[in-house]
């Protein structure tokens, strides 16, 4: 299995993305990597690390996700790997629930979120998005 950490998506993969026919409630699991020290876009000067600055945005993001009827379901520090291989651990996991894929569009388009992606950006090293659909097997 071949997994390539990104920060953002392709215009490709966003349009599959949310060009599917499946809608409703989903979790996404997102299973983070940080930079050791933030690097923002405008070159500004930092002493956050990477996941200090995550931290901004992780804050920032309950009031966007609330304002959709989205909600965060879990946000904790990756401590081991039991099961499986891979060549770096992530470090963190966090899950959100969103109400329907045009709920997480709408989110993500909103002049609101725009405004806090900088510190998503500036301390993320890669990340995976993995959607699941709620009401399991």
């Amino acid at each position: 299995m071949k997994v390539v950490n990104q920060v953002n998506p392709s215009p490709g993969r966003m349009q599959e993305f949310f060009g599917g026919d499946e809608d409703g409630a989903f979790v996404m699991v997102n299973l983070l990597k940080f930079k050791d020290k933030a690097e923002y876009a405008d070159g500004r000067e930092t002493d956050l690390s990477g996941s200090e600055a995550y931290a901004i945005y992780g804050a920032a993001v309950e009031k966007c996700l609330a304002d959709v009827g989205g909600k965060p379901r879990y946000a904790g520090p990756v401590t081991g790997l039991m099961l499986g291989e891979v060549e770096e651990n992530w470090d963190m996991v966090a899950l959100a629930e969103y109400p329907s894929l045009e709920a997480m569009r709408t989110m993500i388009m909103s002049p609101e979120y725009q405004k806090i992606t900088m510190h998503r950006t500036a301390g993320l090293a890669g990340q995976l998005n993995i959607k699941t659909k709620i009401g399991g097997f």
